[in-house]
C-alpha cells in the first residue's frame, strides 16, 4: 500500500517547494508520538525540525488533544464577523499578558504569512488614515524571509529569498544590507549605518521597518547582535516609522527569550506571531499591535480594518494554542532550552572540523551547520533517514529546532547524525 500511495503522491500531490517534474522523494508517517515520526516503512525517527518548528512540545501530546476533543464538542468553528467565543477571548488575553508591552490589540489570522500580510497592511492603513499615504513602502534587512505571498514576498531577500522570479510582478521595497555582527560577538558601530543611511534618506515613504528579530531563519538561519534590533526600534522613533517583528519562527522560547525581541528589551509596534502558537497542532496566527496602531488605523476612511480571514479566530485552533500556552507558561521550557543549547554547543562543534562545513551557531534550541556548498537535499535526506532522525535540510544549511521536550540521548542521536553524514 505505502508504494502505491506514494506512487499517486509523487504524480498528483504538490508539496512545499518540490518540481512536478522531478519530485523530491516523500516519506510516508504512520504515527507521531513525543520526539518520534514513525513512518509507514516501520523507521522510527527523531524529529530534529519539530515539523517546520512548531510541534514544541511533542506530538500526540496529551493536553492538547484533549483541548481539541472538549471543544469539538461544543463547536469546532463559528464565523467571527459579529461573533465571539471563549477560546478566542482567553487567547487574546494570554496573548496581550505574554508579549512585550503595549501590544494591546489582536487580530487572529490563518497562517504566518497572512499574518505578515495583516501586519503591513496595518501599517500602510494606519499612516493612510494620518493623511499621509506617500508612506507605502517598507524597509528591511536581506536575507529576511516573511513567507510565501505576495506582500510578504515583497520583503524576503530579493536575491536568496526564493522569490526573484517575481520581482516585477512585486511591490519595489527597500533593502539594507544584512546585519553582520554575530550575537555573541563585540558591536561593530559601522552595522547600523547603511540602514540608518537608508532610512534618513526615504523615511517620508517609509511605512515601517519588518524585522526578524534575533535570528534571520528561512534566509540563512543568521543569527545577529540585540543591539542592531535595539537600534531599529530608535530609528523608528527618530524618524516616524513603524516597527514590524516577526516572531513567526522565533516567538514561544525558541532562542531562550520567550520572543527574540526581549534579547535587545524592545517592544515593536506591530508583532506577527504563528508556528508554535498552537503547538503544532493547527494553523493559526495572529498580528498583535499597540493600541495607538489600533486607534490609528481606524481613524480615517473607511473606518474599519478591511481584512477578515474566513476561519478568523476558529476555535479548534484557539483552544488547542490555548493548551500550548498553559504549558508555556509552566515555563519549564527555560530549562528545557537552556540545556538543548548548552548540549548543541558542546556536540555541534566538532562539525567545524570537518571538510564540508564553514560555520557552526547555536541559539536557545536553535542548532545551525552551514557547508560551504549546498547540499544535495534527496541524498542528505534518505542518510539522515537511515541515521533514525527526520531533518530537513535547505541551501548550505542542515540544522535542528527540535521539539522543547527532547532527551539528551535523543538529542544526542541528531547531532551525532549530523556529523556522520556530513563527515
Amino acid at each position: 500500500m505505502t508504494n502505491q500511495n506514494l506512487r499517486f503522491d509523487q504524480q498528483h500531490i504538490w508539496h512545499p517547494y518540490t518540481s512536478a517534474i522531478n519530485p523530491l522523494p516523500c516519506y510516508e508517517v504512520k504515527h507521531a508520538e513525543g520526539v518520534y515520526i514513525h513512518l509507514a516503512t516501520g523507521e522510527k525517527l527523531v524529529d530534529g525540525v519539530s515539523s517546520w518548528w512548531t510541534a514544541i512540545h511533542g506530538y500526540n501530546h496529551p493536553d492538547l488533544n484533549q483541548a481539541i476533543k472538549h471543544q469539538v464538542d461544543d463547536f469546532a468553528h463559528v464565523m467571527f464577523g459579529g461573533l465571539t467565543h471563549q477560546p478566542a477571548i482567553d487567547l487574546c488575553r494570554t496573548l496581550i499578558n505574554m508579549t512585550p508591552q503595549g501590544l494591546d490589540r489582536v487580530f487572529l489570522a490563518d497562517s504566518g504569512s497572512v499574518s505578515v500580510e495583516v501586519a503591513m497592511k496595518m501599517a500602510l492603513q494606519y499612516w493612510a488614515c494620518q493623511g499621509n499615504s506617500n508612506k507605502h513602502r517598507f524597509i528591511t534587512p536581506r536575507n529576511g524571509y516573511h513567507g510565501d505571498t505576495f506582500a510578504a514576498m515583497s520583503v524576503c531577500d530579493p536575491v536568496n529569498g526564493m522569490h526573484s522570479l517575481f520581482t516585477d510582478a512585486l511591490v519595489s521595497q527597500i533593502f539594507a544590507p544584512a546585519p553582520q555582527t554575530r550575537f555573541d560577538r563585540q558591536w561593530n558601530e559601522d552595522d547600523i549605518q547603511p540602514l540608518e543611511q537608508l532610512i534618513q534618506t526615504h523615511h517620508n515613504e517609509l511605512a515601517a521597518l519588518i524585522i526578524e528579530p534575533i535570528v534571520q531563519n528561512a534566509g540563512g538561519m543568521r543569527i545577529y547582535h540585540p543591539e542592531y534590533l535595539k537600534r531599529c526600534r530608535q530609528l523608528c522613533d527618530d524618524y516616524n516609522l513603524l516597527l514590524i517583528c516577526d516572531e513567526i519562527a522565533t516567538g514561544f522560547g525558541r532562542t531562550g527569550k520567550l520572543f527574540a525581541c526581549e534579547h535587545a528589551d524592545i517592544s515593536p509596534d506591530i508583532m506577527c506571531l504563528g508556528k508554535a502558537l498552537t503547538g503544532g497542532y493547527m494553523t493559526l496566527a495572529a498580528t498583535i499591535c499597540s493600541e495607538d496602531v489600533a486607534q490609528g488605523v481606524c481613524q480615517g476612511e473607511p473606518g474599519v480594518f478591511m481584512h477578515g480571514p474566513t476561519f478568523m479566530g476558529n476555535a479548534l485552533a484557539c483552544a488547542v494554542a490555548n493548551a500550548s500556552l498553559k504549558i508555556i507558561q509552566q515555563n519549564r521550557w527555560q530549562t528545557q532550552v537552556s540545556q538543548i543549547e548548552a548540549q548543541l554547543k558542546t556536540e555541534l562543534s566538532p562539525c567545524m572540523n570537518l571538510e564540508a562545513v564553514a560555520d557552526v551557531r547555536v541559539l536557545g534550541a536553535i542548532g545551525v551547520v552551514e557547508c560551504k556548498a549546498a547540499v544535495n537535499v534527496a541524498e542528505l535526506q534518505q542518510a539522515l533517514v537511515q541515521q533514525g532522525v527526520w531533518i530537513r535540510p535547505f541551501g548550505k544549511l542542515v540544522y535542528i529546532m527540535p521539539p522543547y521536550i527532547i532527551s539528551k540521548a535523543q538529542l544526542t542521536q541528531l547531532t551525532q547524525a549530523i556529523y556522520q553524514v556530513l563527515k
